[in-house]
């Protein structure tokens, strides 16, 4: 059954860095145009007062790792372990797009992310679905 999911083992990759690629080209311009941000959630924001691309850059990169390494090693060696380990880090990928899309709405405008999650969260939902109709965890 695992072979049936070959196709879409490597889609998280490439997912997760095409919806990155949007926070990190969007970000600091964001915190720079919103400034009352801080004033509102100053707990919230207390790790983003001096915040710069190039740090989010490797933030990024530092997760793209586990991503790109999991996923890599379910595609080479297909075993229950890490396809459960690639499901899970989808499933949090999939979590990570609705908080996007609930934070822009909470704040009533656009964040750098809200597009690329409302393009990925269908897709990762289908490919999650489609994974679990295939019983790889039996």
């Amino acid at each position: 059954m695992i072979c049936y999911m070959k196709e879409y083992i490597l889609l998280l990759p490439i997912i997760f860095i095409f919806h990155d690629m949007e926070e990190i080209v969007g970000f600091e311009w964001f915190f720079r145009r919103n400034p009352d941000l801080y004033d509102r959630f100053p707990r919230v924001l207390k790790a983003y007062r001096n915040f710069k691309t190039e740090g989010f850059a490797a933030a990024v990169y530092e997760e793209f790792i586990p991503f790109f390494g999991v996923s890599l090693l379910a595609y080479y060696f297909p075993n229950k372990v890490l396809i459960s380990m690639w499901y899970g880090l989808f499933l949090a990928l999939a979590g990570h797009f609705i908080i996007h899309i609930g934070q822009t709405v909470y704040l009533r405008k656009y964040i750098p992310s809200f597009i690329t999650s409302l393009i990925c969260l269908p897709v990762s939902v289908n490919i999650l679905l489609r994974c679990t109709s295939i019983n790889v965890f039996k």
